[in-house]
């Protein structure tokens, strides 16, 4: 890109986003005031203990909670301000999710729980089930299609479960804590896979983390601690910050 060309949008620009919460007759102040941007392309691990609002914070980037105060613009469009419907369209079409438990139907083997994902698609039966091979092979389970997921171990069942979330051929990967229930080497070979989804700019993936060292082979940390961005060295000057 030449020097002269206009500054990219970002895909997520946070402004002063907060996020309160009524819980017992008291509040819950789980987001505060976050300022950050996301550029596309990105692989971010957001990082922090338990309680500190990194959860919170990635269900206010995948429009499955709005927040309190502030701003979530996703492509330049306002997320806070959109209507359900709207907000739901953009999830469907836009948002691949992947968490900690795996959520497989055990009841399907691993390429038609990938399949059930490309049903709203609609299209011919053929035409999926290359989709799903491909989906599969992806995250390398090409010849474990037929496999119900009682008969996979943990790490192939979390690519079933990435390769499920593709489906629908996201912007943008969101991924909540999806080494949570793998030892630490399949975990790192899942954040393997959900980092090589982010090269050459083709998806942004973003990664909540406890494991300092799931966060470490990220492209970028962002830290949080009781709900705001910790400043670091790690982050990159003038693409994330907080107020104080």
């Amino acid at each position: 890109m030449s020097v002269t060309d206009p500054d990219p949008v970002p895909v997520y620009e946070l402004r002063d986003v907060s996020k309160t919460y009524e819980l017992g007759g008291g509040r819950v102040h789980a987001v505060r005031e976050v300022t950050a941007t996301i550029a596309a392309g990105d692989a971010v691990a957001v990082a922090g203990p338990s309680g500190s609002g990194k959860t919170t914070l990635l269900q206010l980037l995948g429009g499955l909670d709005r927040p309190t105060s502030g701003s979530v613009l996703f492509e330049g469009r306002d997320m806070s301000t959109m209507g359900d419907g709207d907000l739901g369209a953009l999830r469907l079409r836009t948002f691949g999710f992947v968490f900690q438990q795996f959520n497989l139907i055990p009841t399907l083997t691993a390429a038609q729980n990938v399949e059930v994902a490309l049903a709203p698609r609609g299209g011919r039966a053929a035409d999926r089930r290359s989709a799903v091979l491909g989906l599969l092979d992806s995250v390398g389970l090409a010849s474990r299609g037929d496999h119900l997921p009682s008969k996979l171990s943990g790490g192939e069942q979390q690519r079933v479960a990435i390769a499920r979330a593709l489906a629908n051929e996201p912007h943008v990967l969101l991924a909540d804590e999806p080494t949570g229930n793998l030892d630490s080497e399949t975990g790192a070979e899942i954040i393997e896979v959900l980092l090589s989804l982010s090269a050459e700019g083709r998806r942004t993936v973003v990664v909540v983390t406890h494991d300092a060292d799931v966060a470490a082979r990220a492209h970028r940390i962002v830290r949080m601690h009781d709900g705001r961005i910790v400043p670091s060295d790690e982050l990159a000057p003038a693409t994330i910050g907080s107020h104080s």
